[in-house]
């Protein structure tokens, strides 16, 4: 989860899902870049991967390591805090292929993340996928407690 400190507010960016489902949706469908990986792979290696993938671009800073948060589904996002910038207008996301419109026949491509932005932390607890908000109340704890420094 990549952080920032403006004007003493933090900020963290997130990503919006691509693809014709969630075209329409905003609030509560935003999310930290994030992928899955296989048992033998490194949660941090995948994660610094993943960011390559979604954002198009490399991840540089110190990796503050978050509580592995357990979903409702069973699954676990292992996640990291990362003091950085980065500049959505140059996201370059991977893509993904589906059948478009269903029971169409045609493959249409999509961009697996269609945008990125930098959020102030209250908003981006509206934004964020509900599942992913502790996450977020955790990243602010550390800041606001001077653990990280932003």
């Amino acid at each position: 989860m990549l952080f920032r400190v403006v004007a003493g507010s933090l900020e963290v960016l997130l990503v919006h899902p691509g693809g014709p489902f969630w075209a329409k949706k905003d609030d509560g469908s935003w999310s930290i870049p994030k992928g899955e990986f296989a048992e033998t792979e490194d949660p941090f290696q995948a994660a610094k991967r993943e960011c390559k993938e979604e954002l198009g671009s490399v991840v540089v800073g110190e990796a503050i390591p978050l509580k592995p948060l357990r979903q409702p589904s069973g699954k676990i996002i292992y996640a990291w805090g990362v003091r950085g910038d980065f500049d959505p207008t140059t996201l370059k996301s991977n893509t993904f292929t589906m059948e478009w419109p269903p029971k169409s026949g045609q493959q249409r491509e999509f961009p697996e993340v269609d945008r990125a932005a930098w959020f102030e932390i209250e908003e981006a607890k509206r934004k964020i996928h509900q599942g992913q908000v502790p996450l977020m109340e955790e990243l602010e704890r550390m800041v606001s407690e001077k653990r990280v420094y932003g």
